[in-house]
C-alpha cells in the first residue's frame, strides 16, 4: 500500500504540481514535505525553481524514477498523467483531495498493478 512505501527509508516523492505561490496547495504540501524530511522533488513545467530548489518539467527529465507521485492538479490532468507514469512504471499514486474524478478512480480499480490512494492528504497523514 501507498502509506507503507512512505514509510520506508529514502523513498522518493514526486510532487506534480508543486509550486511557487504559498496560496496553493502545491507549495503547502511541498515545503510541509521537505521540512518533515521527506524526498520530494518537485515538478511543474513551467517553473525552474521551487522554493530554491531544482524543478523538474515532468517525472521523465528526473534522474531516477520517484517511488511514490503525489498529485495535486486538476483531475483532468492528474488523469492523463497518471496513466502516462503508469507506463513509465510508477506504481504508487497518490491522489490529494480535488485531484481525482470518478474516470480516474474507474480507471485504477480496473488495473491491478496500481497501488493508489484518493481523497487522502499527504500532509495530514504524514503528522
Amino acid at each position: 500500500m501507498v502509506l507503507e512505501k512512505l514509510k520506508e527509508k529514502n523513498t522518493t516523492i514526486a510532487l506534480i504540481g508543486a509550486s511557487n505561490d504559498k496560496n496553493k496547495y502545491g507549495n503547502k504540501i511541498y515545503r510541509d514535505l521537505r521540512n518533515k524530511g521527506y524526498h520530494v522533488i518537485p515538478i511543474n513545467p513551467k517553473e525552474e525553481l521551487i522554493e530554491g530548489d531544482k524543478a523538474y518539467r515532468s517525472i521523465e527529465d528526473m534522474e531516477i524514477l520517484p517511488d511514490i507521485a503525489n498529485f495535486v492538479v486538476p483531475p483532468s490532468i492528474a488523469m492523463k498523467i497518471a496513466k502516462h507514469i503508469a507506463e513509465l512504471g510508477i506504481k504508487y499514486l497518490w491522489f490529494q483531495p480535488g485531484s481525482e474524478s470518478e474516470e480516474l478512480e474507474d480507471w485504477l480499480k480496473s488495473t491491478n498493478e496500481i497501488k493508489y490512494l484518493i481523497n487522502s492528504c499527504i500532509m495530514v497523514e504524514t503528522k
